[in-house]
């Protein structure tokens, strides 16, 4: 097979790849949020891994759970009976302890009802919130109208926006109705905890029938990034490391392509690879990914490669 019929999805952390990323366009949307970090474009990837486990996983735990997007795909698609969401900031932990709650309905309609302007919005996050469910509707509204969605101290309300329409650019509320209204459907199947994450892994170390997704901020070399999109970006790396080292269930790990990452995962014996993305600008990037065993996923680049070669023959 030549190179140029190969479809490289994968690669180990020794060899680098021009591939093309994830069309995040084809990836059902089921969170309310437009999370900086969120991982839309790591959902094909993570199906192929949830489908290799026979019988299926009782229960899958994001200890960084963010926008929830993964969570979302493994309750909606049923690779799992339910999920433990764990969040520590307290503005993005309200929008889920609303769901959870039963209050997605009256989030819904708070945010078809509101008449979106930028003296609006700003009157509204100038008013405090006396209940969960009106910090719930605040920290939507930052979200679709701060730049970037970005929720750390220092963001602000977008200017020009996309083609020029300002403030309501990313503001459809129709879209994120129907949403939190979808959510309704799984919510029973979610244990939301405000609390930290590596305590909660902690929580469920000794469980073999439980498998974990994990996507934690920014590494130390990428702490100046992560302090501008996230008000909890200071982790123990080497401690999640060794916690999951520990863990008697399987997991995933996203993180950035950091040398003190790579190092991290060979001192406790993981397995790396690489895999494309789009960042929030559109550029491409690789982001790493750290497992046990990462053999399925070069099984999938052979089985894709081997299809593209038939493909390839059969037009000969």
């Amino acid at each position: 097979m030549t190179a140029t019929r190969q479809a490289v999805l994968f690669s180990d952390t020794n060899n680098f790849y021009t591939a093309k990323p994830v069309n995040v366009a084809t990836v059902p949307q089921r969170s309310p949020f437009r999370y900086p970090g969120g991982k839309t474009w790591f959902v094909p990837t993570f199906r192929e891994w949830i489908s290799h486990w026979h019988p299926k996983p009782k229960m899958l735990i994001e200890p960084f759970t963010g926008g929830g997007i993964i969570s979302l795909t493994a309750l909606f698609e049923n690779h799992v009976n339910r999920v433990v969401m764990v969040e520590l900031d307290e503005d993005v932990s309200a929008v889920w302890q609303c769901v959870v709650s039963g209050n997605g309905p009256w989030l819904a309609d708070r945010i078809l009802s509101f008449k979106l302007s930028r003296e609006s919005v700003l009157y509204e996050l100038s008013t405090p919130a006396v209940e969960i469910k009106e910090r719930a509707f605040q920290t939507i509204l930052k979200n679709r109208t701060f730049h970037g969605g970005v929720l750390a101290k220092g963001s602000g309300l977008i200017k020009s926006g996309e083609n020029g329409k300002g403030i309501g650019s990313r503001w459809y509320p129709k879209t994120l109705a129907k949403r939190l209204l979808n959510l309704e459907k799984v919510s029973s199947r979610i244990d939301f905890r405000s609390e930290d994450g590596l305590k909660v892994m902690r929580d469920f170390s000794d469980r073999e029938d439980v498998v974990f997704f994990i996507d934690p901020p920014y590494t130390v070399g990428g702490k100046k990034a992560g302090k501008r999109l996230y008000k909890y970006y200071d982790i123990d790396h080497e401690e999640l490391f060794t916690i999951c080292e520990a863990l008697r269930g399987d997991f995933l790990i996203t993180y950035d392509n950091a040398d003190e990452v790579r190092e991290l995962a060979r001192g406790h014996g993981f397995s790396m690879r690489l895999v494309p993305m789009k960042n929030t600008h559109h550029a491409k990037m690789q982001e790493l990914v750290i497992g046990r065993d990462l053999s399925w996923m070069d099984q999938l680049q052979a089985l894709i490669n081997q299809k593209l070669d038939a493909r390839h023959e059969e037009s000969l």
